[in-house]
């Protein structure tokens, strides 16, 4: 069950706007800071910054017309790599989440939720599936992983894996994450995240390239969010993606609004 502590600062009584509180999972800046669960309490003077942040929010593909986007955008991302990749299509058991800078999207993650029909991994690495299944866990698995490489912003990495956290192991309670990713990848995903190899090296036919298996416990996943979420403005030597996921505290307003269906 979630934690039902006081929600953050602010959510209750602020004026909602249609497009950010009906589409909008949550709002946020580059360096990290939430704009639309909390009232902005900073001492900076009204008025231009000298350092322009970015701006993100992050959107459900609900929609034929957002699923198209996130296609464009992984077809972008995996073909200069010489990857195949399908379009999107709708499915109960698969939730897309899709990072927006202005009208543009600029990130995609689709998390897969296990049922009876399986997971995408389970086409090459239904065994080792199986075995976390056998052993009484509940895997899901994160597919169709793209960011812009114009971005280049760490937040909204860690943005969409914080929220594929919340819907797969706080609201649906998963324990395991399953990702394959090419062999060349995976130090990046062991360090920044805490995956480790779980799969032996396969072809991919999805995408017709080389792939392995990876497995993230998602109880270290949530003590590492409980020690450095959002700590990426003050944070020093933490070399994880772990302090641009949001804090312990919005973790709780964003999900507090997602079981209410906000």
């Amino acid at each position: 069950m979630p934690d039902t502590r006081k929600l953050p600062f602010g959510i209750k009584n602020r004026q909602r706007d249609p497009d950010e509180w009906d589409k909008t999972i949550v709002a946020f800046q580059s360096p990290y800071r939430l704009t639309d669960l909390c009232i902005d309490q900073s001492n900076e003077p009204t008025g231009e910054s000298k350092t322009r942040k970015q701006e993100f929010k992050v959107r459900l593909a609900t929609s034929e017309d957002r699923r198209k986007s996130a296609s464009l955008l992984i077809e972008k991302m995996y073909s200069w790599r010489g990857y195949d990749a399908d379009v999107l299509h709708q499915d109960p058991n698969k939730i897309t989440l899709m990072a927006y800078q202005g009208d543009v999207v600029v990130g995609t993650l689709t998390l897969g939720l296990d049922s009876p029909d399986g997971l995408v991994v389970d086409q090459l690495y239904k065994r080792e599936a199986d075995q976390l299944r056998d052993a009484g866990r509940k895997p899901c698995d994160i597919t169709r992983l793209a960011v812009d490489q114009d971005i280049k912003s760490k937040s909204v990495l860690g943005a969409l894996f914080h929220l594929s956290f919340i819907y797969g192991h706080t609201i649906h309670h998963g324990t395991d994450f399953l990702i394959e990713v090419n062999p060349r990848h995976v130090l990046f995903y062991q360090r920044m995240l805490g995956f480790e190899p779980f799969g032996e090296e396969k072809i991919c036919p999805r995408v017709n390239a080389p792939a392995v298996l990876l497995r993230l416990d998602l109880a270290y996943a949530d003590e590492q969010i409980v020690r450095h979420g959002g700590t990426a403005a003050t944070a020093k030597g933490v070399k994880s993606i772990y302090p641009y996921f949001f804090s312990r505290e919005d973790e709780l307003g964003i999900t507090q609004r997602l079981l209410r269906g906000e």
